[in-house]
């Protein structure tokens, strides 16, 4: 880890983020991670909207590690904790962990990149990369 705070989002599961056995359906802690990459990225004071019509830059997600490590279930309040892990000039490689309570349920290692509006890798401005 780069030593700074985790970011903490909070989250209440829905009765539609479940499946029939009442539980969060998989696929949906990464919707609840990329909530919270993105209230993170907004509180470092980045505006993505003015990134793209700025600069041409977007994140993209290259790759995700994930552990699945216990169920969700309706109407929980969950807590997910991001940490930067790593930044290159193009990457940016987040820790983001899913709580309920002090119980940690899914933990995931999210790789980004940088790209341009053609599609191609950009580095990152050098004030985006400092933060």
């Amino acid at each position: 880890m780069t030593g700074a705070a985790a970011h903490r989002f909070s989250c209440r599961v829905y009765y539609e983020d479940t499946d029939l056995a009442g539980i969060v359906y998989y696929a949906n802690y990464l919707r609840f991670i990329e909530r919270a990459r993105t209230e993170y990225v907004r509180a470092l004071g980045i505006d993505q909207a003015r990134l793209k019509a700025e600069r041409g830059i977007v994140f993209a997600v290259r790759r995700i590690e994930a552990d699945y490590l216990a169920p969700a279930r309706f109407d929980d309040l969950l807590e997910v904790e991001t940490e930067v892990a790593a930044v290159t000039p193009a990457r940016i490689v987040l820790s983001q962990r899913v709580l309920r309570g002090t119980t940690l349920l899914f933990d995931a290692r999210v790789t980004l990149v940088a790209l341009s509006d053609d599609g191609r890798p950009a580095r990152l401005p050098a004030e985006l990369r400092a933060r």
